[in-house]
């Protein structure tokens, strides 16, 4: 139950007079066990949720689907696919406590259901459209405020208007006036794309975007490739300074249980590297038992990049590519 009530799901569920079975804690035994116990239809969570039920050890097939709705952060495809072969039913939102919450979904198109597992994960990845409450979402240059080219790999920032919005923060004209524009458009400091089809896909906070040599390295496409590990249970990635590329991508990682050879820094950057554009590759990788969270489950980047920080420049020596 954080922003907006957990997505407004507390509120729902109230209102057509279901029953909400709130948790003090994330205990992947003991949501399995409700879910069984009371028939539950329907969940929230960030992806990290994902992840962890995924990932419990004696997680087995449910006996109903249940309805998944996630955000807070993009759901990497990987997570997603390992999820929906449990019996969850994915569904992805997007939202800001400034627009008073989910205003942007991933409504599924029943023509998708014809494709194979992993690009129906990749497509449930992406944000989507507007919700009813929203007039308009746009992916925008920041310095112009034009649109960026609906094709899926321009990025620019994502945009908001409508009467959902907030009026402005209160006793702040200044941050007001940084996000919020004479013409109606919230500017979120999200980082995306629009496809095609017009369905928005996030890429990044406009904080956690590195800069490496010039190139912009979106941390959400490292992390989505780190999830594909068959090793790895958990990933971020942050900046670290180098003094040759200015910053290059750290990942921190924590392993799946049970493993009985543990993988070396080296495997791990080269199963990035398989993947990659090199400029995009962690030079360097951190093995941590649990990543840091805060009380919702979302991984605590700022303290990760505190500890990115304070392991000093990369000598020009090991950072070449």
């Amino acid at each position: 139950m954080f922003h907006s009530n957990g997505w407004t799901y507390t509120w729902g569920m109230a209102a057509v007079g279901g029953t909400n079975i709130c948790l003090r804690k994330f205990d992947a035994s003991v949501i399995y066990n409700k879910i069984n116990r009371h028939n539950v239809t329907h969940m929230c969570g960030a992806p990290v949720i994902l992840n962890m039920l995924a990932n419990y050890p004696h997680a087995k097939q449910l006996k109903s689907p249940v309805q998944f709705q996630t955000g807070g952060a993009p759901p990497p495809a990987a997570v997603v696919l390992r999820t929906e072969s449990l019996g969850f039913v994915v569904s992805h939102g997007y939202g800001l406590t400034e627009a008073g919450g989910v205003v942007v979904s991933c409504a599924w198109k029943l023509k998708w259901d014809l494709l194979p597992a992993t690009e129906r994960a990749k497509l449930k990845a992406r944000q989507g459209v507007r919700t009813l409450g929203l007039t308009e979402v746009n992916v925008v240059d920041p310095e112009t405020g034009v649109g960026v080219k609906r094709d899926g790999l321009t990025m620019g920032e994502v945009v908001l208007k409508g009467g959902c919005l907030m009026l402005g923060y209160l006793k702040n004209p200044e941050a007001t006036s940084k996000c919020l524009r004479e013409n109606g458009w919230l500017y979120t400091g999200d980082v995306g794309v629009m496809h095609p089809d017009g369905y928005l896909e996030i890429k990044d906070r406009s904080k956690d975007i590195i800069i490496t040599g010039g190139e912009n390295v979106s941390s959400v496409e490292v992390e989505s490739v780190l999830y594909s590990s068959p090793v790895v249970n958990e990933a971020a990635v942050v900046a670290r300074p180098d003094e040759f590329w200015g910053e290059t991508p750290c990942a921190f990682v924590s392993l799946k249980e049970g493993l009985t050879l543990k993988p070396t820094e080296t495997e791990i950057i080269e199963f990035c590297r398989e993947r990659l554009s090199h400029y995009m590759v962690p030079k360097t990788v951190v093995f941590m038992e649990e990543l840091p969270k805060n009380a919702t489950g979302k991984i605590q980047k700022f303290a990760l990049r505190e500890i990115a920080k304070d392991m000093g420049t990369l000598p020009r020596a090991t950072s070449r590519i």
